[in-house]
């Protein structure tokens, strides 16, 4: 098949009960299927809700018309993270340097994803979140909890010392965690952290980490929007 003038570039990351379809240049454009083609399918069908995200602040999004808009440049063998349900596996354009116009627009979608997260939160209020196979048993605070746990979890595999505050209130607690994911987002970026942690495993680079904390952000909005519809 001719590779077409207005592809998306996409990879796909495959384990062996689940896969995961995301954008090359799109950080949080992820989502995952039972195989190939239906992660595909669900990414395209995820883009205008992707665009809702990150179009204020991060302009530039194209919504496919298409499947066929969506080309494969890699294919990576998942985990078993991937079939846990979370993409685990870095595409190789992720180990390529960032620079002071990537980094800003980095932050700009790093933002833009949490912006998604707290109308998404804002929208829902004391709605009691539904339950079943898409819904989980989390409530609302426990959604939030759970995405900062990640986050601090997210930071370590960068390289960047931050320990969750026992107290204070859950505000407080976002904007001191986001304070952090920018700050250590821009220290990867120049190089300032480690290549390699204390026991020689590779800390993540900039770009994965982007691509993972965005995910996971949006992952957790578009599921407090579903469940309190």
């Amino acid at each position: 098949m001719a590779r077409p003038t207005n592809q998306i570039d996409i990879y796909v990351e495959t384990g062996s009960k689940k896969t995961f379809a995301a954008a090359i240049d799109w950080p949080g454009w992820a989502r995952s299927g039972p195989d190939e083609p239906a992660a595909i399918h669900s990414l395209f069908e995820y883009a205008q809700r992707y665009q809702r995200a990150v179009g204020d602040i991060r302009p530039g999004f194209r919504v496919p018309r298409d499947l066929s808009e969506l080309w494969i440049v890699e294919r990576l063998e998942g985990n078993g993270t991937t079939d846990f349900g979370a993409p685990d596996v870095s595409p190789s354009q992720d180990a390529a340097p960032v620079d002071p116009a990537g980094l800003l627009r980095f932050e700009n979608l790093l933002k833009a994803s949490w912006a998604a997260f707290d109308r998404a939160v804002a929208a829902a209020g004391s709605t009691e979140l539904s339950k079943g196979p898409r819904g989980g048993g989390r409530n609302l605070e426990k959604i939030i909890r759970h995405v900062l746990g990640a986050e601090a979890a997210y930071l370590s595999r960068l390289g960047w010392k931050f320990k969750e505050a026992e107290t204070g209130g859950l505000d407080q607690e976002l904007v001191r965690t986001r304070e952090a994911v920018l700050m250590a987002l821009a220290a990867s970026a120049r190089g300032e952290l480690p290549a390699q942690g204390p026991r020689g495993g590779p800390h993540w680079t900039a770009r994965y980490f982007v691509r993972r904390v965005a995910w996971h952000v949006l992952d957790h909005a578009w599921e407090i929007e579903d469940r309190s519809s």
